[in-house]
């Protein structure tokens, strides 16, 4: 694989301090030594990589809006079938898709899920830091319970955000895609693996990366590492992979699903949500049941895809 991580992306990004969104792309451009093309979101990853005259990009890049990374990805797929079939093309470029969760959970569903249902080949890597961060926090779909958001502000009637986060996980896998996996930005060799795995698989494939966001999350910016990993160490992000097992793989019984890290002592959510501003309202008299929901919400879903993953 291509150990110059800064010959497909460069550094001179604007990114925030104590951002991982570059680590991300740096691993997923990474996993492969085939040509790539990459379509993007607008976005965090878009706004600051691409201020003209210059940008970070050093592989083919199409900026695109909000709701279409996934319709340019599969416009792409569909220009290199029709040169292969002319015989003007004899090695098709891997085609990666990068969007926030904005562009993924909420405005970018629709094109998403059209690319996925036609079978388009083609890499979708969703970095999820839980809201539309480039536009000054507001709550996205896939915003936690209790977060407090500039849509979804704590005040005297209320503890923040009242809804759950979508499971985009399921969302997707009902496609009936060959392979998805959630990843985390603090365990980049796991993010590593699933990528070159993802980019192996014919068909469409999608990635679910956390990404903490020190701006909005509210935390030091040295402590994004650290985040992530209490992420996972308290079951709030598990790193799991689903694979297709023969078959069409339309129906649950034809998937594996594997969880690739278990912490050998599993935190309690405190430990998780007091590092973070957004978060630190739950922790008054008042709110504290809300904590006790959100530990409820976490144990259930851990013990759903343990189940899944025939692990007792």
């Amino acid at each position: 694989m291509n150990k110059d991580l800064t010959k497909k992306f460069s550094s001179g990004h604007a990114t925030c301090a104590g951002c991982g969104i570059p680590a991300i792309v740096r691993t997923v451009l990474g996993a492969t030594d085939k040509p790539v093309i990459v379509s993007n979101a607008t976005g965090c990853l878009e706004v600051t990589t691409t201020i003209y005259p210059a940008t970070s990009w050093k592989v083919p890049y199409i900026h695109s809006v909000f709701g279409n990374a996934a319709a340019t990805a599969a416009g792409i797929d569909a220009a290199q079938k029709a040169l292969e079939k002319s015989g003007k093309l004899k090695n098709p470029a891997k085609i990666i898709a990068f969007g926030g969760d904005g562009g993924t959970y909420d405005i970018g569903l629709q094109a998403l899920s059209g690319a996925l249902e036609r079978g388009h080949d083609f890499l979708y890597v969703c970095y999820d830091n839980e809201g539309y961060m480039n536009t000054g926090g507001q709550r996205s779909g896939a915003t936690p319970y209790g977060a407090n958001t500039e849509t979804a502000p704590v005040g005297s009637q209320s503890f923040g955000k009242t809804q759950q986060r979508k499971d985009m996980m399921e969302i997707v896998k009902a496609h009936g895609i060959k392979y998805l996996a959630q990843a985390n930005v603090a365990y980049l060799p796991d993010l590593k693996r699933k990528a070159q795995k993802a980019l192996n698989t014919p068909g469409p494939s999608f990635l679910l990366v956390l990404q903490p966001c020190t701006q909005i999350w509210k935390f030091p910016t040295s402590e994004y590492v650290n985040i992530g990993k209490l992420a996972t160490e308290t079951n709030f992000w598990p790193l799991f992979e689903i694979s297709a097992q023969g078959g069409s793989a339309l129906g649950g019984e034809d998937y594996k699903y594997e969880i690739n890290h278990i912490p050998k002592q599993i935190k309690p959510i405190e430990e998780f949500l007091k590092t973070q501003g957004r978060f630190k309202h739950l922790f008054k008299e008042k709110n504290l049941e809300v904590i006790k929901e959100i530990q409820k919400t976490v144990d259930e879903n851990f013990e759903k895809l343990a189940k899944r993953a025939q692990i007792s």
